[in-house]
Parts: structure tokens; C-alpha cells; sequence
């Protein structure tokens, strides 16, 4: 039997994280902004050779100097929602600036801006504050100036992730370079400078290593094209939500995974202890362990309509390790070699086969596992034969409600939900909370409705009647294509509004293009209605959009004269 992924059992003690600061320096260039970035001398830590912004370690001196800006810290530290000592983070940023870049964000008290001359009279503080023999409010003290913490704007809040030796809680704020004022890394903690425009950086980042704070700070700065319009977009209230990337291993190795990524919730699930043993990738045919009932096995039909290949999960019925019998959901396409992964992954005997709906990639293996396990075949026929596998031919018709008995510690409850498909049912593990999904929700896109068996108007009921469950019966969605998902409600909510979204472009479509006296194609729809859609993309999405229209008509909101749509009224 092929080995599993498998949840970890034994747990490893976290790591308190250290209160760090980071200041993201900007300028505007004939081409755009431009950031500065530092490259890392080699300390033997995951940071080495790195490019970053300025930062470090909050020291505890960093609070005695608040009075050094004019600033109140209860105000500062609500912005960054704490207790107290929000302003530490600031003085910490332009601390660390200060000694890594050479760049200070003060001015003298009686307000004019650092000349050059008392700028670069300033550097030789730079060895002494990174030492700890000065102190940056001597630094003010002797030269009269205060520290201009107001030019700095809160834009991030990374958290690195459990399971590393070193932990950092870091706030990254983002300021303007400061007139008159030039770059010069210090040569031992940062071995060399540049300015870079965010597009550049991200189009290098073979040759330039990015950490996943930096990378994604970038891409977030890149969407401005000047720097006025970053620091009003930064300055707005918004909530600054703590960021936490995961460990998992995969095809680069094991790597930080940040919110986002379609494996961030099931690695969380899997390795909450932070060990970096859970794949970030989905690779064919290796079955991996989800919890104590559940393995998923992906078959080879990854492509860009089944992403990474179809899910095959088995579940045990007796949580005892298979002894009562195994059942399978969707078995997947007609793949030989997929089915024997299948009969490998199960540690028991396989006696129950569940398919979600009868399309090409889910259900044709079960005639092979049919036959492999003797197994009983439970689901339901298609109301259109085409497109649909026709080998199939179930032991057992399943309706809405039913409720099966796996074994003593598996209870399968079937949900009929049409609209991608007429006979698509999922399936609720009652024991762990879980949906098994099929194709009604997929990660990482929207479905296809492809009339007359896809129905756009079921599939959106569907939906809403699913974000009806309790929570407590409803915890994480199995998906057809990709991994778990988690937070079930606000994936069901999502593809309604977009569903939604989508068909409110087609009523202003159809307006825009005179549909109250002139019929309109469903090509010249597409070309909108898709906008956002390569057009390689726009034969499947014609096929959801005419499922969007016929729900219109039936609405009574467009009708068809036969050449083309038109609006009513």
C-alpha cells in the first residue's frame, strides 16, 4: 500500500514571537514608483541573501523616545489595535532605517528639513546606535531635531510562520524618501542597495530572493503610479488584519504558503504545529491523509477545467482503521492506473462507491472499481444523456435526505443540489462537519453551467440553500478539484455574488447594446459579458452564459425572438 500524508501526532512546542518593525521606502521616478531594497549579508538564518526593506527587533530603549515625535501613543497604538506601544513600532522603523540605510525621517524642532550637510554629518551615529552605545534620542537631544514618524503611514502585518527557529511579529510601514537625503547600506547587516520599481523586482525574483512579505508588499505597491496616491490609499481607515503565513513543502522545496493559496487551509488543518510536512502542491495519484476517517487520491486529468486532476477521497466507516469497509466518492475518470492508487490507498476493504454526478471526470472509473472491489454503486442518473457517462448505472437511486450508515462512526448525508448538474448530489460526513463538493464548488474558479442539464437558476439555489446549514454541521468543504476548503458559508456567498455580478453585466450588456429595439447575439454578449476572460476561455463561458440568459427569460426580464435577446419592458 502507498504510503500517506499523513496528520501529525506528535505536537512541537511553538515559539513565542519577537516584536519587529519594517519601513517600506518609497520615491516617484520618471517610470513609476520606485522602492528601496537592501540585500542581506549571510547570518546563516532563512532571511540570508535576501532582498528587503529596512527593519529589525523592537528594542525596549525604542519607548523611552516617544517624546522625540510629538505623537500620542494611545492614538498610534489603536491604529495598530494595541493596548499600548504602538509607537515603539515607529521609532523601531526609523531606528533600523537609520542604521541599515542611512536614511533619517527627522527634521530640526525648529522645522525645516535636513540639509544635506547635517545629513551626512549624521552617519557617523550609525555604528554606535546599531552597537547599543548610543541612543537615537541622544541622537536628537544633541543635534535639536524630532523624529518625523508622522511621514510614515501603517501598511502591513506579517506574522512568520510556526514551526522556525526565529518568529517575528512585524508591522511594515511605508513612507516618502526624504528630501535631500541619499541611500548608503552599512556593509555589515545589508551588503548592497537598489531602487527598484515593484514590476521589476517581481519580474526578477529568480535572481533577486524575495521573502513572501516582501513579494506580496510589492505587488500591493505596484498598483499606484505615484507615491501621493499609495500614502492616501495607506492612510485611509481600513483594517490592517495580522497576516500568517504556513509551512509546506512542495516542488520548491518547504516554503512559507500565505493566505490565499489554494492549499493555506488544509496545511493549517493538517499541520497546525507548523512542521512543514504537508505539500503545498497535489500530486497524482498519492493519497493523503485529511484526519482519521478521510483520504483524498487526485487523479492524472489535470487540465485547465479539472485544475489539478479530480479528487477521489475514501472514507472509513469504522474509524478503526477499515475493518467495517471503506466507501469511495467519485471514483474518477476511466484511468486504470487511478483506480488500482484507489484500491491501494484503502487500508480495508472498499464496499461502498458514491459518485457526486455522472461527467466525464468523476464517475466513468466506477465501473472499474465495481468490478476491482465488488462495491455497491450509489447516486443518481443525468435528466440529459449528453455529455454525461453513460456507463453508469447505479445499485442504489439516492434523494435528497438520505441518510447512510457507512459504520458505526460515518454517517453520510446526501444533499441533492442541480445546477451544474441535474443529478448532482454532495455529501455531508455528519462525524467531521465535512462537504464532499463534486463540482457544485470548485477552488480556484467558478463552474460551468452548461444548459439544458446545467441550470443556472438550481445552481444559485443550490448554493443559498447549502449557506442555510448550521455552522456546526458544516465546517470545511471536500471539493472535486483542489484541497479543503474552509469557511463553507463565504465560499457559497461568494459564488452567488459572483453569479450575480456577472449576470448584472449582462442586463447592461443587452442595455448598452440597444436590446430594447434591436435583438443582440449571444456572441456580441460574450465579447462583454467575458471581458475579463481569455478569449480562449469564451467557448465554455458561451455555454454559461446562454444558462445566465435562459435564467433571465424565465424571470421575465429578456426574451428571444429567435435572431438574437432583447429586454422587456
Amino acid at each position: 500500500m502507498t504510503d500517506t500524508l499523513s496528520v501529525p501526532t506528535v505536537a512541537t512546542p511553538d515559539r513565542p514571537p519577537r516584536a519587529a518593525s519594517s519601513l517600506v521606502v518609497v520615491r516617484d521616478s520618471p517610470a513609476g514608483i520606485e522602492t528601496l531594497l537592501l540585500l542581506r549579508a549571510d547570518r546563516g538564518d532563512h532571511n540570508s541573501g535576501a532582498w528587503v526593506f529596512p527593519g529589525g527587533v523592537v528594542d525596549p530603549l525604542d519607548r523611552d523616545w516617544h517624546r522625540c515625535t510629538g505623537l500620542d501613543d494611545r492614538t498610534v497604538s489603536n491604529r495598530l489595535s494595541l493596548e499600548q506601544g504602538g509607537l515603539d513600532y515607529l521609532i523601531a522603523a526609523i531606528r533600523e532605517c537609520f542604521e541599515e540605510a542611512g536614511v533619517l525621517y527627522a527634521e530640526p524642532c525648529g522645522g525645516d528639513p535636513l540639509s544635506r550637510d547635517a545629513t551626512t554629518s549624521l552617519q557617523a551615529w550609525r555604528v554606535p546606535l546599531h552597537r547599543g552605545e548610543r541612543t537615537l534620542g541622544e541622537l536628537c537631544a544633541d543635534h535639536d531635531l524630532r523624529l518625523t514618524a508622522e511621514r510614515l503611514a501603517y501598511f502591513s502585518h506579517w506574522l512568520t510562520p510556526a514551526g522556525l527557529p526565529k518568529r517575528f511579529d512585524t508591522r511594515f510601514f511605508v513612507a516618502e524618501m526624504p528630501a535631500n537625503q541619499t541611500v548608503a547600506h552599512d556593509g555589515v547587516e545589508m551588503i548592497a542597495h537598489q531602487w527598484l520599481r515593484p514590476s521589476d523586482a517581481l519580474a526578477h525574483a529568480d535572481n533577486l530572493r524575495l521573502m513572501t512579505p516582501t513579494r506580496a508588499l510589492l505587488k500591493t505597491i505596484g498598483e499606484y503610479d505615484r507615491v501621493d496616491a499609495l500614502m492616501r490609499w495607506a492612510r485611509e481607515p481600513r483594517e490592517v488584519t495580522r497576516i500568517l503565513p504556513r509551512r509546506g513543502r512542495g516542488r520548491n522545496g518547504v516554503q512559507p504558503v500565505p493566505p490565499g493559496d489554494p492549499a493555506y487551509a488544509e496545511i493549517g488543518r493538517l499541520d497546525p504545529e507548523g512542521r512543514g510536512h504537508v505539500s503545498y502542491d497535489i500530486h497524482t495519484d498519492v493519497p493523503v491523509r485529511l484526519s482519521p476517517r478521510v483520504i483524498r487520491v487526485t487523479a492524472g486529468n489535470g487540465s485547465v477545467m479539472t485544475g489539478p486532476g479530480t479528487n477521489t477521497y475514501l472514507i472509513d466507516g469504522g474509524g478503526d482503521g477499515g475493518g467495517s469497509g471503506w466507501s469511495v466518492i467519485d471514483p474518477g475518470p476511466l484511468d486504470a492506473d487511478h483506480v488500482r492508487a484507489i484500491v491501494a490507498a484503502a487500508p480495508g476493504p472498499i464496499r461502498s462507491i458514491f459518485v457526486t454526478h455522472t461527467h466525464v471526470d468523476h464517475s466513468p472509473a466506477t465501473v472499474m472499481l465495481k468490478a476491482a472491489t465488488g462495491a455497491l454503486v450509489h447516486g443518481r442518473v443525468a435528466t440529459y444523456p449528453d455529455r454525461q457517462d453513460q456507463t453508469f448505472t447505479p445499485d442504489r437511486v439516492l434523494n435528497d435526505g438520505d441518510t447512510i450508515e457507512l459504520g458505526p462512526d460515518a454517517t453520510l448525508r446526501v444533499m441533492h443540489t442541480p445546477g451544474h448538474a441535474s443529478n448532482h448530489l454532495c455529501y455531508l460526513l455528519e462525524e467531521e462537519s465535512t462537504l464532499f463538493t463534486g463540482d457544485h464548488v470548485m477552488q480556484g474558479s467558478t463552474v460551468v453551467i452548461n444548459p439544458p442539464d446545467g441550470d443556472m437558476a438550481a445552481y444559485i439555489a443550490s448554493l443559498r440553500s447549502l449557506a442555510k446549514e448550521p455552522g456546526a454541521k458544516l465546517e470545511w468543504l471536500a471539493p472535486g478539484h483542489g484541497f479543503l476548503i474552509e469557511k463553507p458559508v463565504d465560499a457559497f456567498e461568494r459564488i452567488v455574488r459572483h453569479r450575480l455580478k456577472r449576470e448584472t453585466k449582462v442586463i447592461d450588456a443587452l442595455t448598452e447594446l440597444g436590446a430594447t429595439e434591436v435583438a443582440v447575439s449571444e456572441l456580441s454578449l460574450l465579447k462583454r459579458v467575458y471581458d475579463d476572460v481569455p478569449e480562449r476561455m469564451h467557448p465554455v463561458a458561451l455555454r454559461s452564459l446562454l444558462a445566465h440568459l435562459l435564467k433571465l427569460r424565465d424571470e421575465g426580464v429578456i426574451r428571444n425572438d429567435g435572431g438574437g435577446w432583447l429586454l422587456i419592458g
